[in-house]
């Protein structure tokens, strides 16, 4: 007994290992995260510079699965509607911005057309196109029949220029029923455009819309009706002034997009006036 209390206690020691080296692998996760994150912000940025309206609507739709069906989208067979941003042409006509080579191939375009500028009327900026607002507006004040007309008149900035949208009331139609035979009140909504589009030289679009017709017809008569409507647009705008060259489209839309839930509304009877950037 006593040889065995002489014996050294037993000391086991254990020595704690890190994984992972000095300061471990965490950091490595945090810093794949950071760069992602920023890679996905730098290319958020760069789509809002690069993409129109449209085609920044068409991409919001992509990404939202629990809207099934959008009855208004910018969205096409695919998320730039089958225009790649990445075309020379494409990208300064629908973008925010023109590339030196395209505004290259339009100066000179423009210089064999023989079409001048000299007398200080150009293409309108954002500012600009506000002006051309107010002027309109203005145009109002001149008489009561002008003032009456501001009420058929609703204007708008997109990415595509200014857009004069002219349309009728209850009451008060733009063209006589069922015909492209403008009334007073077009005439002079028309003379009203015209006016104040002769400050700049952007070149135009037209686009004509008609209300739903109540029954079925075989012969459907609303495309055929709304072109008429907005080729008698062109042809008024041209007799107040406005250069031919000008006009760049004319196009009829039928009863395809109305602007009042009830599409046999008298609202839905419009003309869209774009100058075009």
């Amino acid at each position: 007994m006593a040889a065995q209390s002489n014996l050294a206690p037993v000391i086991i020691k254990r020595k704690k290992i890190i994984a992972g080296g000095h300061h471990g692998g965490a950091w490595k996760v945090a810093y794949a995260d950071f760069v992602t994150a920023m890679m996905a912000f730098f290319m958020m940025m760069w789509l809002l510079n690069a993409t129109t309206e449209q085609q920044r609507q068409g991409l919001a739709d992509y990404f939202s699965p629990t809207i099934p069906v959008n009855r208004v989208s910018g969205g096409g067979d695919g998320a730039f509607g089958g225009e790649s941003i990445f075309s020379e042409e494409t990208l300064p006509q629908n973008g925010l911005g023109a590339t030196t080579h395209y505004a290259a191939q339009q100066q000179q375009s423009r210089g064999d057309s023989g079409t001048s500028t000299d007398d200080g009327a150009q293409d309108a900026t954002n500012e600009e196109l506000e002006e051309i607002i107010a002027e309109l507006t203005a145009l109002g004040g001149e008489s009561t029949v002008m003032e009456n007309a501001l009420q058929h008149i609703v204007t708008r900035i997109t990415d595509e220029g200014l857009v004069i949208e002219l349309f009728a009331l209850d009451g008060l139609p733009l063209f006589e029923e069922g015909s492209d035979r403008p009334t007073p009140l077009m005439e002079t909504l028309v003379e009203m455009v015209a006016t104040v589009s002769q400050a700049v030289t952007n070149d135009i679009a037209i686009g004509g819309h008609v209300r739903a017709v109540p029954i079925v017809l075989a012969d459907n008569p609303v495309w055929d009706k709304s072109a008429d409507r907005a080729t008698r647009t062109r042809l008024m705008l041209q007799q107040d002034g406005i250069l031919p060259e000008r006009m760049q489209r004319v196009t009829g839309h039928a009863d395809r997009e109305p602007v009042h839930r009830n599409p046999m509304a008298t609202r839905n009877d419009r003309v869209e006036i774009v100058l075009l950037r």
